[in-house]
């Protein structure tokens, strides 16, 4: 079997690494020799990485250029056969690299955002500078893998790239260990209080989330229904979020709990799980509340919530910013939940086993590096 070795920049608890820490096990499970690579040893996953059993290398890089050689020395040594890479900047030192070490590695690059968007939601000089070194650069890959066909669309147009060398692959989240993990211990009281209904959201505290739209539109199921709204995760907005929940008057209501492991008990208990977005590559969070059978509802954003919910069949779409919208959609799904063997199956789609053979199936097809 391959060996394949993933490339991140940390350990960070985004959906770009929690997916390479389901394809790591996925073929380790299909006994390939597996190895993570990251430039800093941090972040909220780091931990479950130290207790998975999962060999760790840290390049011990303080800036993703800097990585660049210190990558090119590491494939010298190692020479794994593919090296799995993702987020934008590291894409793009994972080919220079492979470059640099003359190994026989083959590099997959993997975009997990819209790239436009997120270059543009960016200050620097350094996501301006990402079309024409994606351009130049990903056509080295030995390929490119997008996790959704929208999101492929909007790389092929932001950077000037053949759509039709892109491989659509989406992201593993379903595994076999989802029922243990739903009927685990709620990590919060309201989900087990017996109280009113409770609305889940769960994502990074920055603005590309939108939460500050989901507070506005919370505020308004308030008025007409009695709700409680846990927001899951840490991020620089956190200050942000308490001050508007204050001058909204939700204190009693709405709770930021920080980062938490493991959302899936709370998903399972939820009486809808909330995605208020104003981008997303695929839209994790979507099918993780849909495997649990949980009623979801979700902005319209490009690009990931529209494919899985099959544009409205699996849960309901809204305006990207849209209080009023979010609010009603929200209100609907209180009084009409759906049937939640049918969410759960629509997630049988994105099994750890299927995701696991198409990227076999890609790697069985790489051409040696040129």
């Amino acid at each position: 079997m391959k060996s394949v070795a993933f490339y991140l920049p940390n350990l960070a608890a985004g959906g770009a690494e929690r997916t390479f820490l389901r394809l790591a096990a996925g073929f380790k499970e299909r006994g390939c020799p597996v190895r993570l690579v990251v430039d800093r040893p941090e972040g909220g996953l780091l931990e479950t990485v130290q207790n998975s059993g999962l060999a760790l290398d840290v390049l011990h890089a303080g800036r993703t250029l800097s990585a660049f050689p210190k990558l090119g020395a590491w494939l010298r040594h190692n020479t794994p056969d593919v090296l799995l890479s993702a987020i934008t900047h590291n894409n793009l030192v994972a080919v220079w690299a492979r470059a640099l070490a003359r190994t026989a590695t083959r590099v997959v690059v993997s975009e997990h955002t819209v790239l436009s968007a997120q270059a543009a939601s960016q200050p620097g000089w350094q996501y301006r500078v990402l079309a024409p070194l994606c351009r130049w650069t990903y056509p080295q890959a030995a390929a490119i893998v997008v996790v959704s066909a929208g999101a492929a669309d909007d790389l092929a147009r932001y950077a000037g790239l053949s759509r039709g060398a892109m491989n659509v692959i989406p992201n593993p989240v379903v595994t076999p260990d989802y029922p243990p993990r739903m009927a685990a211990p709620s990590p919060h009281p309201w989900l087990t209080d017996g109280g009113p209904p409770v609305f889940v959201a769960a994502g990074r505290l920055v603005p590309l989330k939108d939460f500050a739209t989901l507070l506005q539109a919370f505020a308004i199921v308030r008025r007409r229904a009695g709700a409680r709204l846990l927001v899951i995760g840490e991020g620089p907005e956190r200050e942000a979020l308490l001050a508007l929940r204050a001058r909204l008057g939700l204190e009693e209501a709405v709770e930021l709990p920080g980062f938490c492991p493991d959302p899936l008990p709370l998903f399972a208990r939820a009486a809808a799980v909330v995605v208020s977005s104003q981008f997303e590559g695929f839209g994790l969070t979507l099918v993780e509340a849909l495997a649990c059978g949980t009623p979801v509802v979700s902005t319209d954003c490009p690009t990931g919530p529209a494919e899985i919910l099959a544009r409205g069949v699996y849960g309901r779409l809204v305006l990207v910013g849209d209080a009023e919208g979010l609010a009603a959609a929200m209100l609907e799904t209180l009084a009409d939940s759906p049937d939640r063997d049918r969410l759960r199956q629509r997630a049988q789609d994105y099994t750890l086993a299927a995701v696991v053979d198409r990227y076999l199936e890609l790697f069985d097809r790489l051409k040696p590096p040129r």
